[in-house]
C-alpha cells in the first residue's frame, strides 16, 4: 500500500474517533520522520488514552515489524497510554488488538501478523472499542 493511502486511512480513523467523541490526532512524525518512538495515532476520551499503530491492507494479512511493536509499547508505557494495533481491510471495519493478545501471531523472526479472518473473528470492532459494554464476557 502506498504511503499516501496509509496516511488517508490513518486520517479516516482519526475522523471516526472524532465523530465518536474522542480527542484524536494523527502523529505526523511516525514512520521515519524521527528516531523517536511514536505511534500513528493518539486518541483519548475521559481518561482513557490509547497509542495506536494503524495498518490497512486490501486483503490477506497485516504484518508489523517487531521493532514497531516494541516502539509502540515503549511510547505507551512512557505516555501512560494503552497500546493498541488497529487493522482495517477493504470493505471492513477497523479492528483493535492489544499487541500481546493471543490472536496476534508472533513469527519466528519476531514480527507480528494478523490475518483478516483473525481480525474479523477475534478483533474488537470500532463501535465496540469506543463504546465498551458493561457486560462480562469470556473474551
Amino acid at each position: 500500500m502506498s504511503h499516501s493511502k496509509g496516511f488517508a486511512r490513518e486520517r479516516e480513523l482519526v475522523n471516526q474517533f472524532d465523530d465518536a467523541g474522542f480527542a484524536a490526532t494523527r502523529v505526523p512524525n511516525s514512520g521515519g520522520g524521527t528516531k523517536r518512538d511514536l505511534p500513528d495515532i493518539l486518541a483519548g476520551n475521559q481518561g482513557d488514552i490509547y497509542a495506536i499503530e494503524a495498518k490497512a491492507r486490501s486483503n490477506g494479512h497485516v504484518y508489523l515489524e517487531g521493532e514497531e511493536v516494541e516502539s509502540l509499547l515503549f511510547f505507551a508505557r512512557g505516555f501512560g497510554a494503552r497500546p493498541r494495533v488497529a487493522v482495517r481491510f477493504d470493505y471492513e471495519d477497523w479492528y483493535f488488538f492489544h499487541p500481546g493478545d493471543t490472536s496476534v501471531h508472533v513469527t519466528d523472526g519476531g514480527n507480528y501478523r494478523i490475518k483478516k479472518e483473525t481480525a474479523l473473528a477475534a478483533g474488537t470492532p470500532f463501535d465496540d472499542f469506543v463504546n465498551p459494554s458493561d457486560k462480562v464476557t469470556l473474551r
